[in-house]
C-alpha cells in the first residue's frame, strides 16, 4: 500500500464506524501489545489551549534532555502533524509502516466480530505504536473530544493529568453547561496520579477540585495571580511568575497571545513537579522564548496572522490578544455550522475594530454557509462586509488590501489548515 492509499483509508473511516466504548479501546490497545505501558504519558485535556500547553511541555522536555513524543489533533495540514517525535513529524515511510501495522491488528478484530475502531481510536493507536519503536522516554497526549470517554483516557497509568482552559464547546457531546462540560474534562483524572489546572469560572474549578478530592489526588490550580504580564510588544509577550521557585526571572514567549501565557505556566508548573530543583530554568526560559505554536497567533507573512479560535471562549481570548494601538485591521474568518458562531462574530464585532471583513468558505462537510454568515455580520457591523467562496479569492482580497493593514484569520481549525497549506503551495509554485 502507498502512503496517499493509507490516508485515503483512514480518512474514509468515519463512513463505517462509530464511537466505541473504552472497553473497545483497551481491546485495541491490548491487540496491539498495549504500547503505552513503556511511555510516561503527560495527559492533556481541555477546551481551548490543550494544543499550546503540549507544545510547550514537549520543547522544555526536551530542553531537559528527554526523548519526547508528542500527539495533537487535529492536523492542520498533514496527517503525520499528529505524530511528533523529538520536533520532527514522522516521515511518509513511517507512517506508513506504522499504519500497516495497527491495520493487520484492525482487520483481526473485526474478523472476530469487533467494530472498526473509530478514525481517532486508529491514529492514536498508530501514535503510541510510533512511540513505542522510536523508544521515547515522555509522551505528551492530547486528547481528542472530552476526556472521560476519550480514547487516549485508556492509558490507565499517566504520570500526571493535565486541563486547560474550559469554555462552551461541543455541546452536543459534552453538556450544555460548564459544570458538564467540566465534568466530561475531569474525567481524565486517575487515582494516584498529580493533576494541573488552569483557573477558569467558578463552576468548572469545584468540578475538577471536587473530583481530585473523591480520588484523594495533589491538585494544583495555576491562578490569574499565579503570572504578571510584563510586556506585549509586536512579537513577544514576557511575563513574570509569583512562585519563588522561578526566581527573578523574565520570561518571554515567541507570541503575542495573551492566552498563551496561562497555557506556558502550566506547563512550567508540570515541570517543576517533574524535575524539582534539577529543572534546568535558563534552558526553559530560553526553549519558551524561541517555541512557536502553529496556528495560535502565528505570523505566517508580515503582519499576516493565523490564529485557531474556533468557540466563543477562544474569541473572547483572540479579541483580547489584539494590541489596542493596531492601526487598521482586516479579518478572514470562516466556522463550522455546529458552533455558536452569531455569538462568535458579535464578540468580533464589538471588540475589534476591522476595517473589513471577509467571509470564505472552508473544505469540510460542516462548513457555515457564507451567505448565512455575511448576514450576521451586517448585524453587527457597518463596516464592509465580502463573501469569497473559495479560500484562494478570499486571500487575494485580504492580501491586496492589506496595505499598512493587520490582517488576522480565524473562526476554524480548517481555515488555518487551509491557509497554512495555500501559502506553502503559493512558496513552492515561486520557485
Amino acid at each position: 500500500m502507498t502512503y496517499d492509499k493509507a490516508v485515503e483509508y483512514i480518512n474514509e473511516i468515519p463512513k463505517f464506524t462509530k464511537k466505541n466504548t473504552p472497553e473497545h479501546t483497551k481491546e485495541f490497545l491490548k491487540r496491539l501489545g498495549n504500547p503505552q505501558d513503556s511511555l510516561k504519558v503527560i495527559h492533556v485535556a481541555g477546551t481551548n489551549g490543550k494544543g499550546s500547553t503540549s507544545s510547550y511541555l514537549d520543547a522544555m522536555l526536551r530542553a531537559q534532555g528527554k526523548t519526547v513524543g508528542l500527539a495533537l489533533s487535529p492536523h492542520l495540514v498533514k496527517m503525520n502533524e499528529r505524530i511528533v517525535i523529538n520536533h520532527q513529524m514522522v516521515d511518509d515511510d513511517t507512517f506508513l509502516n506504522v499504519f500497516e501495522q495497527v491495520k493487520e491488528k484492525v482487520e483481526g478484530m473485526v474478523e472476530d466480530g469487533l467494530p472498526h475502531p473509530t478514525f481517532f481510536e486508529f491514529l492514536f493507536g498508530m501514535v503510541l505504536i510510533a512511540f513505542a519503536q522510536a523508544k521515547v522516554e515522555y509522551a505528551v497526549l492530547e486528547t481528542g473530544l472530552g476526556g472521560r470517554l476519550d480514547a487516549t483516557n485508556c492509558v490507565e497509568h499517566p504520570i500526571c493529568s493535565v486541563i486547560t482552559s474550559i469554555g462552551m464547546d461541543h455541546m452536543q457531546y459534552l453538556g450544555n453547561t460548564l459544570e458538564e462540560i467540566a465534568t466530561e474534562k475531569a474525567g481524565i483524572l486517575k487515582n494516584a496520579v498529580p493533576a494541573f489546572y488552569i483557573e477558569g469560572q467558578k463552576e468548572s474549578n469545584q468540578v475538577i477540585e471536587k473530583r481530585a478530592k473523591e480520588l484523594g489526588i495533589s491538585c494544583k490550580k495555576v491562578s490569574k495571580n499565579a503570572f504578571e504580564i510584563l510586556e506585549i510588544d509586536e512579537k513577544y509577550i514576557a511575563f513574570s511568575c509569583a512562585n519563588a521557585y522561578y526566581g527573578d526571572v523574565t520570561w518571554k514567549l515567541n507570541n503575542t497571545g495573551r492566552y498563551q501565557v496561562e497555557n506556558a505556566m502550566l506547563a512550567l508548573e508540570v515541570m517543576r513537579y517533574l524535575f524539582g530543583t534539577e529543572g534546568e530554568l535558563q534552558k526553559w526560559q530560553e526553549t519558551l522564548s524561541a517555541c512557536k505554536v502553529g496556528g495560535r497567533m502565528e505570523e505566517v507573512l508580515p503582519h499576516i496572522y493565523i490564529d485557531g479560535a474556533h468557540n466563543i471562549s477562544a474569541i473572547e481570548r483572540f479579541v483580547e490578544s489584539v494590541p489596542k494601538d493596531t492601526t487598521g485591521i482586516g479579518i478572514l474568518f470562516s466556522v463550522v455550522e455546529d458552533k455558536d458562531y452569531e455569538e462568535m462574530i458579535a464578540c468580533l464585532c464589538q471588540h475589534v475594530d476591522a476595517d473589513f471583513f471577509v467571509i470564505t468558505h472552508i473544505a469540510d462537510k460542516r462548513a457555515a454557509d457564507t451567505e448565512k454568515l455575511a448576514e450576521i455580520f451586517r448585524q453587527y457591523t457597518e463596516k464592509p462586509v465580502i463573501v469569497q467562496d473559495s479560500l484562494k479569492a478570499a486571500w487575494n482580497y485580504v492580501t491586496s488590501n492589506q496595505k499598512d493593514r493587520t490582517i488576522y484569520c480565524l473562526g476554524s481549525l480548517y481555515l488555518v489548515g487551509m491557509v497554512k497549506a495555500l501559502i506553502e503551495e503559493e512558496s513552492n509554485a515561486r520557485f
